[in-house]
């Protein structure tokens, strides 16, 4: 037993030896192929929408990461196993322990995820020929690149929603910033020149997120009080430093590039040789403090939701705690910010050429940004954590009352009028991009009323009356599915009916009334059917969190049928209500138009429409009489 004992000690620190090298070559190896499908989706020049030779050459390069990326990735799952086990990766090899690790660990479901995905995405890359392709597989990348990035190292301070969040973040900012700076070192020169403006303004947005996400992540994690001197305090002071040095040199070469200066060697030796080495520097360090246990803050008193939710259980719910209690879910509020200032940065273009854009668009995409926030990170957020009836609450804004706001803001209308155009006549840019991806059979498809009204309501039935929902609500990437699926099938509904933005199919606005009719009804069975339950349906969810004020589960999970079926109602009758509008000056403006098209005939001394159509029918009359005298 000693003789292994003293093995093992010997063996342990080349391991983390091994996984500290193994886990940079892997992020090495995903931050390149992102950065790739970064250039062939968004900085190099295409053709209607296809790529042109120069990226099929780059998408060539990608399969050597991707599959690079998939080796280290599995093998990283075998690595990590072994650290749990405290053994030797001959052990972690036993297919039993393996199986069980990857089907039965939510760390080991996360890594498998991840790896299934790099290996479809080295397969598809085969295959890849237009833009919309090539952006797919990046979205696809960035997922498998954070994904076990759900399950890291939980904050000191409870805050899991903020540290979790911030650093999927951190590693989706981070990967596109050096990702990007990797494919404009491995550009040629001509390539180069197009690619560097775009990406300059990517890098600034990347740029933003990778500070201010490491400073909540660290704030999340770490006892400012004691942690000061231990090694993941230290790692992560020298990543900022470094970081810091990076966007200042970033800065000055953006600015060198507005002031028209070469993109030959004088600014590459800055970027290859400088830059490239600091970025490489500073993921290092990020494959390092991943591996890295953060530092302990103070002991806290055993609470069960802090385990399970990552939140201190709260004093029993009331309108001032509603108000006022927040626990930021970095991960939303990052999107959050990105869309304000998506939405912010092209109500500025709007206004610089002097094209106006109405104030109440703005106000009602504001309105359903705070009430996104409000459902994942304010009170109500809070609260969902703890309480079904809450829960439900929350669910009822994310999936109607901020979809409406969002969807009377316009977005897609701004971004259409916005969004750069192709740099050549044959390119058809991201705003050209929109306009493909609006019109394909794919968007034709989800635009259908049946369709929409299925994703909005039928899954509710899907979700909450089969095991899903559950399991979602046992893990902070769970609560993100959900939250963002309630809000993306609540704006598809509310487009379909209500939406100001273009639309590939027009719908009849009777077929509006009717579907709108069929939501009402198919959620109040939804909610006649949860009011009817005679079991719990979360799993034993909230009976784990042992939350002291509340107390009979089941009257709760029939509190939550009751919010359900009264909240429900209102959001579709008020678009009801606006659909009886759209339609009546819809047709007000038909009238308009047929009055002006007779004016205009008229004034011309054409006969109106009425004149050609009894002219028509005298014709007719006139033939029948001729055919009955033969």
């Amino acid at each position: 037993m000693n003789s292994l004992s003293g093995y093992l000690t010997d063996v342990v620190p080349v391991l983390s030896a091994l996984g500290t090298f193994n886990k940079s070559l892997s992020f090495f190896a995903a931050f390149s192929l992102i950065g790739i499908l970064l250039a062939t989706s968004f900085l190099l020049i295409e053709s209607d929408g296809k790529l042109q030779e120069n990226a099929l050459k780059l998408r060539r390069g990608c399969q050597l990461f991707a599959a690079l990326w998939l080796i280290t990735s599995a093998f990283q799952i075998l690595l990590t196993l072994t650290n749990i086990l405290g053994t030797t990766i001959s052990v972690a090899l036993d297919p039993t322990t393996l199986r069980s690790f990857v089907t039965q660990v939510d760390l080991g479901k996360f890594m498998l995820f991840q790896t299934l995905a790099i290996a479809v995405v080295l397969i598809s890359l085969t295959f890849v020929r237009t833009v919309l392709q090539s952006i797919v597989l990046l979205g696809l990348s960035l997922a498998a690149l954070v994904a076990p990035v759900f399950q890291s190292h939980s904050a000191s301070g409870g805050s899991h929603a903020l540290a979790i969040g911030s650093l999927v973040t951190h590693v989706v900012a981070l990967s596109l910033w050096v990702g990007g700076i990797f494919a404009i070192v491995v550009l040629d020169e001509s390539d180069r020149k197009i690619a560097l403006p775009r990406f300059s303004q990517l890098a600034l947005w990347a740029a933003i997120g990778v500070v201010a996400s490491g400073v909540a992540n660290a704030w999340a994690r770490m006892d400012f009080a004691s942690a000061w001197t231990t090694l993941y305090a230290q790692i992560v002071i020298a990543k900022v430093i470094l970081t810091a040095v990076l966007i200042t040199m970033g800065y000055r070469n953006r600015k060198a590039l507005q002031a028209g200066e070469k993109t030959g060697w004088s600014l590459l030796s800055r970027v290859i040789f400088i830059e490239a080495l600091i970025m490489g520097l500073v993921t290092v360090l990020g494959s390092w403090l991943s591996t890295t246990q953060p530092p302990v803050g103070k002991n806290q008193p055993f609470n069960a939701a802090l385990n399970v939710v990552g939140v201190a259980t709260p004093a029993a719910p009331n309108l001032s705690r509603l108000l006022l209690l927040y626990n930021p879910d970095a991960l939303v509020i990052a999107i959050l910010i990105a869309l304000v200032a998506l939405y912010i940065k092209g109500v500025w273009i709007l206004k610089k050429r002097g094209d106006s854009w109405p104030v109440g668009r703005t106000i009602a995409f504001a309105c359903g940004i705070a009430a996104i926030d409000f459902a994942t990170s304010g009170g109500l957020g809070v609260y969902a954590l703890f309480s079904f009836e809450y829960h439900m609450i929350a669910h009822m804004v994310l999936g109607m009352l901020a979809p409406i706001g969002l969807v009377l803001g316009a977005p897609i209308t701004l971004a259409l009028r916005t969004l750069p155009q192709g740099r050549t006549d044959d390119e058809r840019g991201v705003r050209g991009t929109l306009i493909a991806l609006l019109h394909s059979r794919y968007s034709v498809i989800l635009t259908n009323p049946l369709t929409a009204l299925a994703l909005f309501d039928g899954s509710l039935f899907v979700l909450y009356f089969t095991n899903l929902f559950g399991n979602l609500m046992q893990s902070h990437a769970g609560h993100f599915f959900m939250d963002i699926h309630f809000i993306l099938a609540g704006f598809l509904f509310f487009h379909v009916i209500i939406g100001i933005d273009p639309n590939p199919r027009k719908v009849p606005h009777l077929v509006r009334i009717v579907i709108l009719f069929g939501a009402m009804s198919i959620h109040a069975f939804f909610a006649i059917a949860l009011l009817a339950t005679t079991t719990l349906i979360d799993g034993g969810f909230y009976g784990s969190l042992k939350t002291p004020w509340l107390g009979d589960l089941l009257a709760d999970q029939h509190a939550a049928g009751s919010i359900a079926w009264a909240m429900g109602e209102v959001p579709i009758i008020l678009a009801l209500i606006a659909t009886f509008i759209q339609w009546m000056r819809d047709d007000s403006r038909e009238a308009k138009r047929i009055d002006r098209n007779e004016a205009r005939m008229a004034a011309m001394g054409e006969p109106d429409e009425l004149a050609q159509y009894n002219n028509y029918l005298n014709q007719l009359h006139q033939r029948d009489q001729r055919n009955a005298s033969e």
